[in-house]
C-alpha cells in the first residue's frame, strides 16, 4: 500500500459504508483520486467487493523495548570529563519498536506490545508509534514507573562513543500478561522480539507460541547473546553479528570456515536460517538447508548516525519474508534498509519505503 492507500484503508476499516464523497473531503482531495485509491485497493486485494468488505491482512507482532532516544553527536573528536559541543537528538527507539517502525513505513501491518511507563516519554513513543501506523493498543502501562530511555553520545564520524540505557520497565511484562494478548499473537504472521525482555517472558513467546509462528531476533550485544543461547534453537531466524555469533556457537571465528562452521552449530540445535553482520563486509546467510550468501552494497560516503541500522535491516527481513522475496531480494532490501537508517539523524528514517531502498539499490548494488 501507499501511504494514500494506507490512509484510505484505515478510514474505511472504521466506517465500511462511507462514501467516496465523506473520504475525500477528510482527506482534502479530489473524489475521483479517491476513486482510483480505491480501485488500487481492490486490485490488490485489500478490498474485497461492495460494501468495502476488508481482506484480514497479514501482520506481524512485536513484542519487546519502546524507548525514547536521546542522541549527542559531538562537532570534534570527543575530550573525556569536559563539556563536548555537538548536536542533540530526541525522538522514539527501542530494538522492537524501531523494527515496527520500519516495517510499517514499508507498507507491512504492524502491531506492537510493549510496556510504557506513566510519564512524558511514554506520550512521546505513543505519539510517534501512532504517526508510524504502529498499533499499540495491546501494550501495558505501568504505574508510577519511568518509561524506557536510551542515551548515546556519537564521535564526529557518526560512530556510537559510550550509551546507557534505562529498559526496567519492561521487566514489568510477565508470561501471564503475554497469555492475555494470546489471541493478537496467535494471529499474527510473524513474532518479533527483542532480548532485552525478561528470560522468563521470552521463553514464554517461544513455549506458547514458537511452535505455531516463526520467531525473530537479534542479540544486539554479546550479554544478550549469552541470554538467549540455552533455548536459541526455539529461534526461526536470528541475526547476530559475528562476536554473538562466537557466543551462540560457543567457539572463536578467525576466518570464513569458521564463520559456516559457526553457523552450522547454530543450525543444527534448530534455527532455520542465519543472517550474520560482517559491518563493511555486508551480511552472511545460511539456512538449514544449506544454502549459503555472501552479500553488501557500496557504502556511504558518511554515516550520519550508526544507531537503528540493525533494526531496519531487521524489518526488511521481515517484510521480505511475509512477501515471499527470495534470500537474494531478501539480502538487497535488508542491506538497503540499514544504509537507509544510518543516512538520517534520527533513529527511524522517517523516509523509509520500498521506493527508497529500491533508489538505494540503483546507486549501491
Amino acid at each position: 500500500m501507499t501511504q494514500r492507500e494506507r490512509e484510505i484503508f484505515e478510514i474505511i476499516k472504521k466506517n465500511p459504508m462511507i462514501e467516496q464523497s465523506q473520504i475525500a473531503a477528510m482527506l482534502n482531495i479530489a473524489r475521483s483520486s479517491v476513486a482510483v485509491h480505491i480501485s488500487n485497493l481492490q486490485r490488490k486485494g485489500y478490498i474485497l467487493g461492495k460494501g468495502y468488505l476488508l481482506k484480514e491482512q497479514d501482520y506481524v507482532v512485536g513484542i519487546g523495548a519502546a524507548n525514547v532516544d536521546i542522541h549527542g553527536h559531538s562537532k570534534k573528536a570527543i575530550n573525556l570529563r569536559d563539556s563536548n559541543p555537538g548536536h542533540m537528538n530526541v525522538s522514539a527507539g527501542g530494538v522492537t519498536r524501531n523494527v515496527c517502525d520500519n516495517l510499517s513505513r514499508l507498507g507491512a501491518p504492524v502491531k506492537l506490545i510493549t510496556a510504557l511507563g506513566d510519564d512524558v516519554y511514554a506520550e512521546q513513543i505513543k505519539s510517534e508509534c501512532e504517526a508510524a501506523g504502529i498499533d499499540l493498543s495491546h501494550s501495558m502501562k505501568v504505574e508510577n514507573h519511568p518509561s524506557s530511555t536510551y542515551i548515546s553520545i556519537l564521535d564526529e564520524k557518526g560512530d556510537m562513543f559510550v550509551a546507557m540505557s534505562d529498559m526496567s520497565v519492561l521487566q514489568k511484562m510477565s508470561v501471564e500478561f503475554l497469555e492475555t494478548k494470546t489471541g493478537v499473537i496467535t494471529g499474527a504472521k510473524i513474532i518479533t522480539c527483542d532480548s532485552g525482555l525478561p528470560t522468563e517472558a521470552l521463553e514464554g513467546i517461544l513455549d506458547l507460541f514458537g511452535a505455531q509462528q516463526p520467531v525473530f531476533i537479534d542479540p544486539v550485544s554479546c550479554a544478550y547473546a549469552e541470554k538467549i543461547k540455552p533455548y536459541v534453537g526455539k529461534f526461526h531466524t536470528i541475526k547476530p553479528n559475528r562476536m554473538e555469533l562466537e557466543i551462540l556457537a560457543d567457539m572463536s571465528i578467525q576466518n570464513n570456515e569458521d564463520l559456516k562452521k559457526a553457523c552450522d552449530i547454530v543450525l543444527e540445535k534448530g534455527v532455520e536460517r542465519l543472517f550474520v553482520s560482517l559491518g563493511g563486509d555486508g551480511c552472511f546467510y545460511m539456512d538449514r538447508s544449506g544454502t549459503q550468501l555472501q552479500r553488501k552494497l557500496k557504502p556511504l560516503e558518511e554515516m550520519v548516525n550508526a544507531t537503528g541500522g540493525g533494526d531496519a535491516f531487521m524489518a526488511a527481513v521481515i517484510y521480505s519474508t511475509l512477501n515471499n522475496f527470495n534470500i537474494e531480494q531478501t539480502l538487497d532490501y535488508a542491506l538497503a534498509a540499514g544504509l537507509a537508517a544510518i543516512s538520517h539523524e534520527k533513529t527511524i528514517n522517517p523516509y523509509m519505503s520500498i521506493d527508497v531502498l529500491e533508489k538505494i539499490l540503483k546507486e549501491r548494488k
